[in-house]
């Protein structure tokens, strides 16, 4: 490229940052601001404040933020563990197994990872409730599967065609059991598939907010993005922006780290298999 059009490629480019990152820095602004300077009409906080911060940890709301925070880590890990092991054997059938219909399965897995959660949230809560399971870590697992269950069969699956069919036919040779030779020689070489799809099914249960919204009542259960929507003001007059904003930012501090430091993963793992030849 002529110089003329780098130069044009790099405003656009970061044209396009701070677009995506204006959001982000409005909303770190907004926690560092006193109630009475919300509305003002300044970018920057005039004089910034922990106030926000130490009413989500250590005040009135931490009675709200605190759980709801263990809760999401507690499901949200086990939810991810559990689709990434279904996932592993299921992505091994598909790549490994001649079938019919592995292609159907994997259309049903991006069908159901695309089908609109809102529309089955009304019949899942009225089910809960009749067998026990509402306001439980369990009512809240099994709904994420459904979301994290898809996309982890559908990336693991491009790991696995990868892995050379020859290594596992030369551990058979040599005297391992299909099951040795899948446990020993074929998830090593998975793993960093498995690694990149546990992380993308973190954040898909991580920043759900319809089943947590729906399907629990108190702190028992409710996660973090649920428990944002149920922040209040010390009256009805008072507006919990800044409370709010000071909760989104703690909520995103791990996203954000897991995404800086395994970037390359994510995105090997999404782009996995696109391209051959």
């Amino acid at each position: 490229m002529s110089t003329k059009e780098k130069t044009w490629w790099g405003v656009a480019g970061v044209a396009i940052v701070l677009y995506a990152l204006f959001p982000i820095a409005w909303i770190v602004s907004l926690s560092f601001k006193a109630p009475s300077a919300l509305n003002n009409g300044n970018f920057l906080p005039g004089a910034p404040t922990w106030e926000n911060y130490s009413l989500i940890l250590t005040g009135g709301a931490s009675d709200l933020f605190l759980p709801a925070l263990r809760n999401s880590f507690g499901i949200c890990l086990i939810a991810t563990a559990i689709s990434c092991l279904l996932a592993m054997f299921a992505a091994y059938a598909i790549a490994r197994l001649d079938f019919p219909g592995k292609k159907f399965i994997l259309g049903t897995a991006l069908a159901v990872a695309i089908f609109p959660v809102i529309s089955i949230v009304t019949p899942l809560f009225n089910l809960w409730r009749n067998i026990g399971l509402y306001d439980t870590w369990p009512g809240l697992i099994i709904p994420y599967l459904s979301l994290t269950l898809p996309i982890s069969i559908w990336t693991m699956s491009a790991f696995f065609r990868e892995i050379p069919w020859e290594m596992e036919q030369a551990a058979q040779v040599d005297g391992a059991t299909t099951w040795q030779a899948f446990r020993k020689v074929i998830v090593p070489l998975a793993a960093p598939g498995v690694f990149t799809t546990a992380i993308i099914a973190f954040f898909i249960a991580w920043n759900d907010f319809v089943y947590g919204i729906s399907l629990t009542s108190t702190e028992q259960a409710r996660p973090v993005p649920a428990a944002l929507g149920l922040f209040s003001g010390a009256s009805q007059f008072e507006d919990p922006t800044g409370a709010i904003a000071a909760a989104a930012v703690i909520v995103t501090i791990p996203v954000i780290v897991l995404v800086l430091l395994f970037q390359r993963r994510i995105v090997a793992g999404l782009t996995n298999g696109a391209v051959k030849g």
